[in-house]
C-alpha cells in the first residue's frame, strides 16, 4: 500500500536543478579565480611632515628667569615674533640694572689704559731716537780724536825719523871729532861740545819716541773708550727698547681686555632681549605646562609646543623586515586615515572609497626602535589632494600597491606561504626628468 505522505517527503517525481547550480557555482568559481587581484602589502603609520621647520617645535627658555606675564594661552594662533611670555633674571650676576653702563665705563677706562701706554711707546721712541742720535754723536767725536791721534802719531813718526837722521848725522860728527882729539889737531873743549850737540840730538830723540808712544797708548785709549760707548749705548737702547715692547704689550693686553669687556655687553644686551619669550613661526601654541605667575624657569626648560599653520604632510609607515624588499621610491601607496569613512576592496584598490592615493618618497636603512622600517609618503599630485582637516600624529593605514596576478595564484601563494612577488617601480622619463 503506498502512502501519500512519501510522495511529499521524498519528491521522487519532481525534477532535480541541483546539478546545473552546480555546474554554475563551478563557472562561477572558476571565473572567480581567473580575475586579477592586486597585490598589497597593508601597514600603520601616523600623519608627519618631511622638513623639520614643519613638525610640532618645542618652546624652551632661553635662559633661566622668573615667570612675570603670559600674553598667550593654550590654543592661540600666533605669528611669527609675537611674545608669549616675560621673564625676570634671577641670576646674581645680572641682577644689576646698570649693568650694560657700568661695563661701558669698565671699557672706558681699559680705553684710557691703552692710551697710557701708547703715550708710553711714544716717548720711548723719542727717548730711542735721542739715544742713536746721541750714539752718533759719540761715535763721530771719537773717531774725529782718533783721525787727531793718527795725524798727531804720523807727524811724530816724521819727527822720529828726523832725529834719527840728525843723531846719525851727531854720532859720525862726534866720532871723527873724537879721532881727531885722540890724534891731537882739536882741543878738548871743541871735543866736548861735539859730545854734549851728540847726547842732546840722543835725548831729542829719546823724547820723541817717548812722545810717540803715549799717542799710540792714546789712540788704543780712545778705541776702547769707543768700544765701551759701543756698549753703553747698546744697553741703553736695549733697555729703552724692552720698555717699548713691554708698553706694547701692555697695549695688547688692553686691546684684549677692551674686547672682552665689549663682548660682555653685547652678550648682556642681548640677554636682554632674550626676557621676552618668542613664537617661532606663525602656529597655533599647545600643551603649555607653566602654570602662574613667579613660577622659575631652567636653561632650555620646555615652556610648550608650537604646531605651525602651513605644513605639507606626509604619511609614516612602519613596514616588516620581511616586507621591506618590496617596497621602492615612487611606490604607489593607499592611504586610509582615521576619522574618515572608507570601503576597502583589498584586491581591487581602484573599487575602493575613502582612499587617498600617495607615493614612496623614502625608505630609512636604518630599523626604529619598534622594530620596523620607517617609509615616507607623500600625496600624489596627479590624484585627488589629501583632505585639509588632518593633523598632525594622525592614524594612518597604508596599503602598497604591488602586482596584479590572477586570484588564483595569490590564493595559491598564500596557501604555500609565498610572499608576494618582488618588482621593481619603474620610474617614467618625465619623472626622471624632473628629479
Amino acid at each position: 500500500m503506498k502512502l501519500k505522505s512519501v510522495d511529499h517527503i521524498y519528491h521522487i517525481h519532481r525534477d532535480s536543478r541541483v546539478k546545473r547550480w552546480f555546474f554554475i557555482f563551478i563557472g562561477l568559481c572558476f571565473i572567480v579565480l581567473l580575475l586579477p587581484w592586486t597585490q598589497n602589502i597593508k601597514a600603520r603609520g601616523t600623519v608627519s611632515t618631511l622638513y623639520q621647520g614643519q613638525r610640532p617645535q618645542q618652546l624652551n627658555s632661553p635662559i633661566p628667569g622668573k615667570i612675570l606675564k603670559w600674553y598667550v594661552k593654550n590654543g592661540d594662533y600666533v605669528k611669527k615674533g609675537d611674545t608669549l611670555l616675560q621673564l625676570a633674571e634671577v641670576k646674581e650676576d645680572y641682577l644689576d640694572p646698570l649693568l650694560v653702563e657700568r661695563t661701558q665705563q669698565q671699557v672706558q677706562a681699559k680705553i684710557g689704559v691703552r692710551d697710557y701706554y701708547q703715550a708710553k711707546v711714544g716717548t720711548t721712541n723719542s727717548q730711542l731716537n735721542a739715544l742713536n742720535a746721541s750714539r752718533a754723536l759719540k761715535l763721530t767725536q771719537l773717531k774725529v780724536k782718533i783721525g787727531q791721534l793718527n795725524n798727531k802719531l804720523a807727524a811724530e813718526e816724521a819727527e822720529l825719523a828726523a832725529a834719527n837722521n840728525e843723531l846719525k848725522l851727531s854720532e859720525d860728527q862726534y866720532n871723527r871729532q873724537k879721532k881727531m882729539y885722540d890724534d891731537g889737531l882739536v882741543s878738548l873743549t871743541q871735543f866736548q861740545q861735539r859730545s854734549v850737540s851728540f847726547q842732546n840730538v840722543l835725548a831729542k830723540k829719546t823724547v820723541i819716541e817717548n812722545k810717540l808712544a803715549q799717542t799710540r797708548q792714546e789712540i788704543r785709549t780712545v778705541n776702547i773708550e769707543q768700544d765701551a760707548a759701543i756698549q753703553d749705548y747698546a744697553e741703553k737702547v736695549s733697555k729703552t727698547e724692552g720698555e717699548r715692547f713691554q708698553n706694547l704689550g701692555q697695549i695688547e693686553g688692553s686691546n684684549g681686555d677692551i674686547a672682552k669687556l665689549q663682548n660682555q655687553i653685547a652678550n648682556y644686551k642681548a640677554r636682554q632681549g632674550l626676557y621676552f619669550v618668542l613664537a617661532s613661526q606663525d602656529g597655533q601654541v599647545v600643551s603649555l605646562n607653566k602654570a602662574g605667575i613667579g613660577e622659575i624657569l631652567k636653561d632650555t626648560e620646555s615652556i610648550g609646543t608650537i604646531v605651525p599653520n602651513k605644513v605639507k604632510y606626509a604619511v609614516e609607515i612602519y613596514i616588516k623586515p620581511v616586507d621591506l624588499p618590496l617596497i621602492k621610491e615612487g611606490q604607489n601607496v593607499m592611504c586610509i586615515f582615521d576619522g574618515f569613512p572608507a570601503i576597502i576592496f583589498s584586491g581591487w584598490p581602484n573599487s575602493s572609497y575613502g582612499t587617498f592615493k600617495g607615493k614612496v618618497v623614502a625608505v630609512e636603512s636604518n630599523i626604529s626602535s619598534n622594530g620596523l622600517f620607517k617609509a615616507l609618503v607623500i600625496e600624489d599630485s596627479a590624484d585627488r589632494p589629501w583632505p585639509p582637516q588632518i593633523k598632525m600624529g594622525t592614524g594612518v593605514q597604508g596599503i602598497a600597491i604591488l602586482n596584479d596576478v590572477p586570484v588564483w595564484y595569490e590564493l595559491w601563494r598564500n596557501i604555500n606561504g609565498f610572499p608576494p612577488d618582488y618588482y621593481t617601480v619603474k620610474t617614467s622619463k618625465s619623472d626622471e626628468k624632473t628629479k
